[in-house]
């Protein structure tokens, strides 16, 4: 059946020759600002809020850590000695420190009330100064809130602490039958949630601009029925999951494919393959009106879109050459400035746009496995990203741009392999395994 050929043209051609790349993998030497986050002042706490005080800081430290290529954080000598009452500016100064956290904790009931200031040690003045109330069930959020307050302060931007990451895993699948069912969880790994229960296999989330829906497609079995008998055919659903309200809808069901879709900055108008009148082609449509309008038309195959944040550059994947390779095009009309701009691999997949749109990450067969490239908008500057790093697949910028999620394989033995969500920064510096022992896992997303 032409559906699952197509599937395994483009993600599982493992028998391919790779050619050699001689990309190095890319690095970045950054100044960095030395960080200095204290331990808090405590007024009159119980033994379960010092804990909880403790805990605070320690999930605020760990969000920190991910920033490394900006902030080289570091322990203060004269840690919790009044630095929220009785700042010491002149000796921060003398050490160095360019930013410096200072906390107050204090028991208001049920509650913790946190207290936090930054200061700016150049300037001798403190960039923020906020309260916020933590209980043990809210600990991490309030933390993540926390987190992103400070980074703003000292930055002038948002993090990406208060992000959650999507993704698919097969973990509960049986001996015989193969399920892959949505996850979201924050953006370290924690508090993982399952989303669906298909007892099926989901492909390809992506999710709405105001994070309300997450699209994504299910393999589906339907009933036919001809000339009085009776057949079941599968066949890839696009549906819709509403994060408010819970429930599903189905967007598209056309026969043969309905995947890769993405979301435009409108919520309602959106990108993904189609393939019910023969080949693969990618397609706009106006989910509130039902309206289409054809994007590519080619006897090749095209899938997998991303398109920029203000609609004016799409890329994709298309077996134009043969095998596989990354595209751009103005979708505003059909095949429009088509241009390729991979030439890096055997064969290649799951393009991704950068969120200022000048940059396309994306998977490359080569060395006899899957790594990570990037790529200007242009097509030019190529960067390699991984090497000697298992077999990584399916990247994805974070809304801030200076992350990418990824899959990566690793062999275990001859008879098992297992796949996890990592983290790196945009230079490829790996930053963490974000899944464990969770299964097979596929496809991470980032909210926005």
């Amino acid at each position: 059946m032409k559906i699952y050929i197509f599937f395994l043209l483009l993600f599982t051609q493992l028998a391919a020759f790779a050619q050699d790349a001689e990309i190095a993998v890319g690095q970045a030497e950054l100044d960095k600002d030395k960080l200095v986050i204290d331990d808090p002042e405590h007024v009159s706490l119980s033994s379960n809020s010092k804990l909880l005080s403790k805990e605070l800081i320690e999930i605020i430290k760990n969000d920190f850590s991910f920033y490394k290529h900006k902030f080289n954080a570091v322990e203060y000598s004269d840690k919790g000695k009044n630095s929220f009452t009785l700042p010491d500016v002149v000796k921060w100064q003398a050490g160095g420190v360019t930013y410096f956290v200072a906390s107050q904790m204090k028991d208001s009931g049920a509650t913790l009330d946190a207290s936090f200031k930054v200061w700016s040690v150049s300037t001798s003045k403190d960039i923020l100064g906020r309260s916020f109330k933590v209980s043990k069930d809210s600990l991490r959020n309030v933390a993540h809130q926390i987190s992103d307050a400070i980074y703003t302060a000292i930055t002038s931007k948002k993090s990406i602490f208060n992000e959650k990451i999507v993704f698919v895993s097969d973990r509960t699948s049986g001996r015989k039958d193969i399920e892959k069912e949505l996850y979201i969880m924050d953006f370290d790994g924690r508090r993982v949630e399952k989303l669906t229960n298909f007892n099926s296999v989901v492909l390809s989330p992506a999710i709405a601009p105001d994070n309300s829906k997450i699209m994504f497609s299910v393999i589906a079995t339907k009933k036919e029925v001809s000339r009085k008998k009776v057949r079941y055919v599968k066949n890839i659903d696009l549906k819709a999951y509403d994060l408010r309200t819970k429930a599903f809808s189905t967007i598209s069901d056309k026969p043969g494919i309905n995947s890769g879709a993405i979301f435009s900055s409108q919520s309602n108008v959106i990108y993904l393959t189609l393939s019910y009148t023969g080949n693969a082609d990618i397609y706009e449509m106006n989910t509130s009106t039902g309206k289409m309008r054809k994007i590519t038309s080619h006897f090749a195959d095209d899938v997998d879109p991303s398109i920029t944040r203000d609609g004016k550059l799409m890329t994709f994947l298309s077996t134009r050459p043969g095998r596989a390779h990354v595209y751009t095009m103005d979708p505003s009309s059909t095949e429009k400035d088509l241009k390729r701009v991979s030439f890096v691999g055997q064969f290649n997949a799951t393009p991704r746009f950068s969120p200022d749109g000048k940059e396309i990450v994306f998977t490359s067969w080569v060395d006899n496995g899957f790594d990570l490239y990037r790529v200007d908008a242009q097509g030019n500057n190529m960067v390699r990203l991984t090497k000697e790093f298992g077999s990584n697949e399916e990247p994805t910028y974070s809304p801030d741009g200076e992350f990418i999620v990824f899959t990566s394989k690793r062999v275990i033995s001859r008879m098992k392999a297992v796949q996890d969500v990592y983290i790196m920064n945009r230079e490829g510096e790996i930053l963490g395994q974000l899944t464990s022992d969770f299964g097979q896992c596929f496809s991470p997303q980032w909210t926005n």
